[in-house]
């Protein structure tokens, strides 16, 4: 993969603070992967990627020639301290020659959702991004219907690109309008201590 628009090439790497720490997802991650998306039984949810149980192995298969093919590096979410896997997340669409990636196929388990820990998450994938790699944006994709990725996005502080109609098929057969996110390197202070007050700040 060609370094032209990134300070480093972004590799596999292990992301650890506020709680959370992102591995490199592996195939050993699968049983882990199951039980976190039977919290919720999440893959009935007709706008996410959440892998049915019997699809975990594939799910994880593509992910990794994604890794292969350099467009993608996907991470197993887990739990600092105890180690129990909470759910999954990527960088993906990665464009070395613009020094541009994105954010996606991210899930947890369903009581790990409204937590700390997709902000968590988004700090370190976005100070490894912008601080270690040199990424110049980061990007955010999700489906139309799914309005409550669109909050949590926007809650980032991301900017509402635009919307890509009839873009990519749903599992149920039908297609999806997909809703553009991004946030430029200049952006990326604020939105860094705006995470850092959401962290700190008691939780209801």
């Amino acid at each position: 993969m060609s370094t032209s628009g990134f300070k480093q090439t972004p590799r596999p790497v292990t992301l650890e603070g506020h709680g959370v720490r992102l591995v490199p997802l592996a195939p050993e991650h699968a049983a882990g992967l199951r039980a976190a998306a039977a919290d919720g039984a999440l893959w009935n949810l007709r706008v996410t990627s959440v892998p049915e149980p019997d699809q975990t192995e594939a799910y994880i298969a593509q992910a990794l020639r994604g890794r292969d093919d350099g467009h993608m590096l996907p991470f197993a979410v887990t739990d600092a301290a105890g180690g129990a896997l909470l759910g999954t997340t990527r960088y993906h669409d990665i464009v070395p020659a613009v020094a541009r990636l994105e954010i996606g196929y991210t899930w947890y388990g369903r009581s790990h959702q409204r937590t700390h820990v997709n902000t968590a998450c988004k700090l370190l994938l976005l100070e490894h991004a912008f601080e270690s790699l040199g990424a110049a944006v980061v990007g955010w994709r999700t489906d139309n219907y799914n309005h409550a990725s669109q909050r949590a996005i926007e809650r980032l502080g991301a900017h509402r690109d635009g919307v890509i109609r009839h873009h990519a098929p749903r599992r149920d057969g039908t297609v999806r309008d997909t809703v553009m996110y991004s946030l430029l390197a200049g952006e990326w202070p604020e939105v860094r201590a705006h995470l850092l007050y959401q962290l700190r700040r008691p939780r209801a």
